[in-house]
């Protein structure tokens, strides 16, 4: 097979949620542990962090890659969804799985794989695991999929465990309430293995990690609590200045109001890797923030695209992400006289309340992505008017684009987002520079 038919036949020959939504998830870890034992365990060949969370779990995992990786380690990261290529969700060193390691991976397991049916996340899980094996890293940073407790991923055995922050989201699967879903959250944290909670603003949701850490017998800390963060700037290129206690001041090249938070989550993890032996300098520390996107290939995090028109793109989903995202459109529009939206969601997710944080001084172009979980543009332009956002129903992502681009003068600002999905087509539209 060729890698493009590879990748077509993981994802036809598989169920993947990213297309089939719901049907697809697979609760449970039967079929990891069995694929796991059929390649002789690869993920207990080295070492793993295990990070999850509702938002921000793929900003921590490139983060720590990067900083270990300016540490002299050999470094794998496991995370998704991809937005351009499927290899970008299995990485060592920042470098990307090659097509060659996926076709004969394929190829040579797929008869032993078909009897178990895995669905496309445990396969690639699976594949993920293999290729850090034979890559001999020294350390793989491990992004859950959907929750925590019954995640594919859950069958390693990780030296550290992080739960970045929890909101509403795939609560079809994990719950109604935030501590039904830190509950399912809880479940990466393993015996006597540190965790790292993120944060957490509801007294509750913190008792749930307490109560599972203590029955675990694992050492807790609160990313919050560590005083890692003492202030934080905003710059003209869309770079945060931290100003750190440990470290002094040092640039974080991720942009979006969230990433300060995300930088003290990762800070207090540094903290404990230490703890467990690690040698990270400082130097490493700031190389790694300033760095991230050339280090590990990060896309989609309030990515600046291209100016004239100023062009962003973010990968925020859900209430958690635009109650951020939201303010710092917000905020944007000031610097600016028009802001154009490019905005599509999956119909799986909060889409009102999305859409009631979303700005209201802007045109909108309400379209829908090429799968079969997106809302469809015409009831998404429809949602969005019965919340005062008015503008345009396009049936593609290139649609959108190109409308977008003809309304907007250098002046202006374009906003790719509401889906990561979106953000994925988008992206290699805005390269070919073709919008058709």
């Amino acid at each position: 097979m060729t890698y493009d038919e590879t990748v077509h036949y993981l994802y036809t020959c598989m169920p993947a949620y990213e297309h089939l939504g719901p049907s697809a998830y697979k609760p449970g870890l039967d079929t990891s542990i069995a694929l796991d034992n059929l390649l002789g365990n690869p993920h207990r060949d080295y070492k793993t962090i295990h990070v999850a969370g509702t938002n921000g779990k793929g900003s921590v995992c490139h983060l720590l890659a990067a900083i270990l990786q300016q540490s002299g380690y050999k470094v794998g990261l496991y995370t998704s969804p991809h937005l351009v290529d499927f290899r970008e969700r299995i990485r060592v060193d920042g470098e990307m799985i090659s097509k060659e390691y996926v076709i004969d991976f394929v190829e040579r397991y797929s008869n032993s794989f078909e009897p178990l049916k895995p669905s496309f996340f445990e396969l690639t899980s699976t594949l993920a695991f293999d290729y850090f094996r034979s890559m001999k890293v020294d350390i793989a940073v491990i992004e859950t999929g959907l929750g925590g407790r019954l995640d594919s991923t859950n069958i390693i055995s990780p030296i550290l465990s992080i739960i970045t922050n929890i909101s509403m989201d795939h609560i079809q699967f994990l719950g109604n309430t935030e501590e039904q879903i830190a509950f399912e959250k809880a479940g990466i944290i393993k015996e006597s293995t540190p965790i790292v909670i993120g944060e957490v603003y509801k007294d509750s949701v913190a008792q749930v990690f307490k109560d599972k850490a203590e029955r675990q017998n694992a050492p807790i800390s609160f990313a919050q609590d560590g005083g890692h963060i003492i202030g934080h700037t905003l710059l003209y290129n869309g770079k945060w200045l931290l100003k750190t206690a440990d470290y002094g001041e040092m640039f974080d090249e991720l942009g979006g109001n969230v990433q300060y938070k995300n930088a003290a989550t990762v800070l207090e993890s540094i903290k404990q890797l230490k703890k467990l032996g690690f040698l990270i300098t400082d130097k490493a520390v700031h190389e790694g923030f300033e760095h991230v996107i050339e280090q590990t290939g990060l896309m989609g995090r309030w990515q600046l695209l291209q100016n004239e028109p100023h062009t962003i793109c973010d990968t925020g989903h859900n209430i958690g992400g635009w109650q951020y995202l939201g303010k710092q459109l917000e905020e944007e529009t000031k610097h600016y006289k028009h802001l154009f939206m490019v905005v599509g969601m999956m119909a799986d997710k909060d889409v009102d309340g999305v859409l009631e944080l979303m700005p209201k001084n802007a045109v909108y172009f309400f379209t829908q992505a090429a799968t079969d979980r997106a809302m469809k543009a015409k009831t998404f332009a429809e949602k969005g008017a019965a919340h005062g956002l008015k503008g345009y129903t396009c049936q593609t992502a290139g649609e959108a684009m190109r409308l977008a681009r003809q309304a907007a003068s250098k002046e202006d600002m374009i906003f790719i987002g509401g889906s990561t999905y979106v953000v994925a087509e988008a992206l290699p539209l805005l390269e070919q520079k073709n919008y058709n």
